[in-house]
């Protein structure tokens, strides 16, 4: 993002010293870049503010200890038998 806040103060510069000389047609480019990177800093601020995590909460193991526990059982009856 601080490359393109650089080229939005350039492009603010650029701005100011063409209207100063009466460059019409730079003034109306330059707007339309200077809207073009006001949009795209604007897009850049809301991605970066969202939440970027996500809680996805404690694993409930309780039914894989059961099945193990259960596999065992099972495989030691038969071993018994």
């Amino acid at each position: 993002m601080p490359r393109l806040e650089e080229i939005h103060a350039n492009l603010l510069d650029r701005l100011q010293e063409a209207k100063e000389q009466g460059w019409l047609g730079e003034v109306a480019a330059i707007e339309a870049s200077l809207a073009a990177a006001e949009q795209k800093l604007a897009a850049m601020r809301d991605l970066a503010a969202r939440h970027t995590t996500v809680h996805l909460g404690m694993p409930d193991l309780r039914g894989v200890v059961a099945r193990i526990d259960s596999e065992q059982r099972n495989g030691d009856a038969k071993r018994q038998s």
